[in-house]
């Protein structure tokens, strides 16, 4: 039976129909053509959809100990199962039935705990066994959510950018030449402590870098923290290599500190300020990016604190594993400031505010799922909790 010949309503309805699906298409191209994190993680969302439909779903059991390699272990069966399907282990390396946890099959565990932010130690411990035990519909849902926040568009490819992941506890800087691109630089941070002092998410630019800089104590920290500290030792000050400040910026008395200076620096009327060095709570380096919250990112004399798997530790700041390179390419472009010139600058005896002539666009972002330019996906626990605030906002959208 041969068709119907369409009516002049059916034509012009399936070209309204036609002209908005182009436009569908050309707005979703506008999205992803210079972000590949999109397209790349569109990719890995249909993959995971697929791997949690044929994933059993069996937990594995816990143990009272973290196995460790060369132990007999009741869930060898399942983390062969589990491993195999989200590509951590070769297809056919270990027989299914094995019960023994050793060989390719530790490498496969290292493997995942790289790709979900914990120590690559092989050892099945608490938190490993949480992110083995993590439904894969779970992943999913991450997926969707780094997504979504990928189709805001954090920042534009195309310019030389400083992305930091609060999740991944990460830093990453880019030179802008492409949309598919490797970082120049990629370092571990220290981000805010939630709940209370959790760093902000935002967008704004690189404006200057300070060398050897004060410490200016904000007061919350002056009150709460370190007032005690001086009432219980009167010399903490001079101590400590910290002055303090009038509310003219002029400095004011040195030495041991009296009474009335006491209740000076508790009422905010006098400031601590740390003078530059080595033992500076900011170190050598600090960088500066206008926005409303107070924060920056800066060096720190606490390096022991990038060893640690999870790094909300701060008081909102972020600290940088390796602040020193960062400069060197913040400043790459800036006429008369080569490393030799920072090295010998952060040397010296002065502080030096270098304005960045041309600012570079810096990014606080948050998401829970990464997917690399290989291909590989990795998963970071959801520290502020941004992942379920994001997921109600769009449960009200569709309602």
């Amino acid at each position: 039976m041969s068709p119907k010949p369409l009516n002049l309503l059916s034509l012009i309805f399936l070209t309204l129909a036609c002209g908005i699906f182009r436009m569908g298409q050309a707005r979703d191209r506008s999205v992803t053509s210079p972000m590949h994190e999109y397209e790349r993680t569109a990719r890995a969302l249909s993959q995971y959809r697929d791997l949690a439909a044929r994933d059993d779903g069996e937990l594995l059991p816990v143990t009272e100990d973290a196995v460790k390699p060369g132990e007999t272990y009741d869930g060898v069966p399942r983390l062969i199962r589990l491993l195999t399907l989200v590509g951590d282990l070769p297809e056919g390396a270990i027989p299914a039935d094995s019960v023994v946890y050793d060989g390719e099959l530790v490498e496969a565990v290292k493997r995942f705990q790289s790709r979900h932010g914990l120590e690559a130690d092989g050892c099945i411990g608490p938190s490993t066994l949480a992110q083995l035990n993590t439904p894969l519909s779970v992943r999913v849902r991450q997926l969707e959510l780094a997504l979504a926040r990928l189709r805001r568009r954090p920042y534009d490819p195309g310019r030389p950018a400083i992305v930091l992941n609060v999740p991944e506890f990460v830093l990453r800087a880019f030179p802008g030449t492409s949309a598919e691109e490797d970082p120049e630089l990629e370092m571990k941070v220290v981000v805010g402590h939630a709940p209370d002092h959790m760093s902000p998410i935002l967008r704004s630019q690189i404006e200057m870098v300070i060398l050897r800089p004060y410490w200016n104590v904000p007061i919350a920290i002056q009150r709460d923290e370190l007032l005690s500290e001086i009432a219980s030792d009167r010399s903490w000050v001079t101590a400590n290599n910290f002055e303090l400040v009038n509310s003219r910026g002029e400095v004011a008395e040195g030495g041991r500190v009296s009474d009335d200076t006491l209740s000076e620096l508790g009422k905010g009327a006098l400031q601590l300020r740390q003078k530059p060095g080595p033992k500076n709570t900011l170190g050598l380096v600090k960088f500066m990016f206008p926005n409303e919250y107070g924060v920056y990112m800066h060096d720190t004399s606490a390096k022991s604190l990038f060893a640690r798997e999870r790094r909300d530790l701060s008081h909102g700041c972020i600290r940088v594993e390796k602040p020193m390179d960062l400069a060197e390419w913040v400043l790459r472009r800036q006429a008369g400031w080569p490393r030799d010139r920072i090295d010998a600058a952060i040397q010296g005896d002065e502080s030096i505010s270098v304005r960045i002539q041309r600012p570079i666009q810096f990014v606080i972002m948050y998401s829970t799922a990464v997917v690399m330019k290989n291909g590989e996906v990795r998963f970071f626990e959801d520290v502020y909790g941004q992942d379920r605030a994001l997921e109600k906002q769009l449960v009200a959208r569709r309602n």
